[in-house]
């Protein structure tokens, strides 16, 4: 299979709790993918992510969080301290992956594959936590937004991504 003939559908992730997650098993559904962080600026962003979440998941919508200590060490704890503090503070209940790395060489393969689909400005690195990337049923169509972007700003984006059936 090709690079421009995969889709995020034939990439998996491991959840926080270590089990292999098939993206697969959202073929259809639009994906809202997001480097994540506890000890940043931008950390509140997990109570819009989880509004979000809650509103749209039973029409198709599914976000996943990427914990990444990239970035000023600001996920510093490990997969369960960082599902303790995000149930706890913000209610989460949304898949989170296993801490990750979004950059470099050592990228997880579903960064690999939205920065190759949806380039930043100037660079295609991820340049800060919570940067979003919304995919389309399709698999293939991605759309990326700015670590300051906030959730709700992409709702109008999110509705229009929806499948078709779920409307």
């Amino acid at each position: 299979m090709s690079q421009n003939d995969q889709t995020i559908f034939d990439l998996t992730y491991t959840s926080n709790r270590g089990e292999e997650v098939a993206l697969g098993n959202h073929v259809g559904k639009t994906l809202l993918i997001v480097n994540t962080a506890s000890k940043c600026g931008l950390t509140p962003q997990y109570e819009a992510l989880q509004s979000i979440h809650s509103e749209f998941k039973d029409r198709g919508l599914v976000v996943i969080g990427f914990p990444c200590d990239q970035f000023a060490h600001q996920e510093p704890g490990d997969d369960a301290t960082i599902e303790e503090f995000c149930r706890m503070n913000y209610g989460v209940d949304f898949a989170l992956s296993t801490k990750v790395d979004v950059n470099g060489s050592g990228a997880h393969p579903v960064f690999a594959f939205l920065k190759d689909r949806a380039g930043g400005f100037i660079i295609d690195a991820i340049k800060w936590n919570f940067t979003k990337f919304l995919v389309a049923p399709d698999g293939r169509t991605v759309k990326r937004y700015a670590p300051q972007t906030s959730p709700d700003a992409i709702r109008e984006d999110i509705l229009a991504a929806l499948p078709a059936s779920s409307m």
